[in-house]
């Protein structure tokens, strides 16, 4: 398995780049992915609102973002694309949603991730499917279901 995950800081929060790794790996490994590159670039609330515009053509930060590499057919390459993570954003969140920080980023890491190889939520079929997959990934890193804790609140 040869998984390559650039980190890049712009926030001077966020979990260690290992962490980050084994994120990746875990949401790679469970669709049999075995080589893979992406950055992970984990930005300030200026920047993620910046390109939160500019993209998605919504106003202020988000979480995260998701930007896939569409690579030509006939050029073979493992590169995925660039996941776009607002450190503030996804502190505050966890704060709100009364969840371990760990675990909120984790699970933001593996939504990217899955976002890059594919996987959405604009349909409630396609929602469910990420959602049932992120849930299995985020406990077999031994976190609790992402999503259980937010019907809660």
């Amino acid at each position: 398995m040869s998984i390559e995950v650039e980190v890049q800081r712009i926030a001077a929060t966020g979990p260690g780049d290992a962490d980050i790794h084994r994120w990746v790996s875990a949401a790679l490994r469970a669709e049999k992915r075995k080589n893979a590159e992406l950055t992970v670039r984990i930005v300030d609330e200026a920047e993620s609102a910046e390109l939160n515009e500019q993209y998605r053509h919504k106003s202020g930060p988000t979480n995260v973002l998701s930007f896939p590499f569409e690579c030509p057919p006939e050029v073979e390459l493992n590169l995925l694309g660039d996941l776009v993570i607002s450190a503030p954003v996804v502190q505050r969140e966890a704060k709100e949603q009364g969840k371990q920080e760990t675990a909120h980023w984790a699970h933001m890491v593996v939504h990217g991730t899955l976002h890059l190889l594919g996987y959405d939520h604009l349909q409630q079929d396609e929602a469910e499917a990420m959602e049932r997959r992120e849930i299995s990934i985020m406990e077999e890193l031994g976190y609790t279901n992402p999503y259980r804790l937010e019907e809660a609140q």
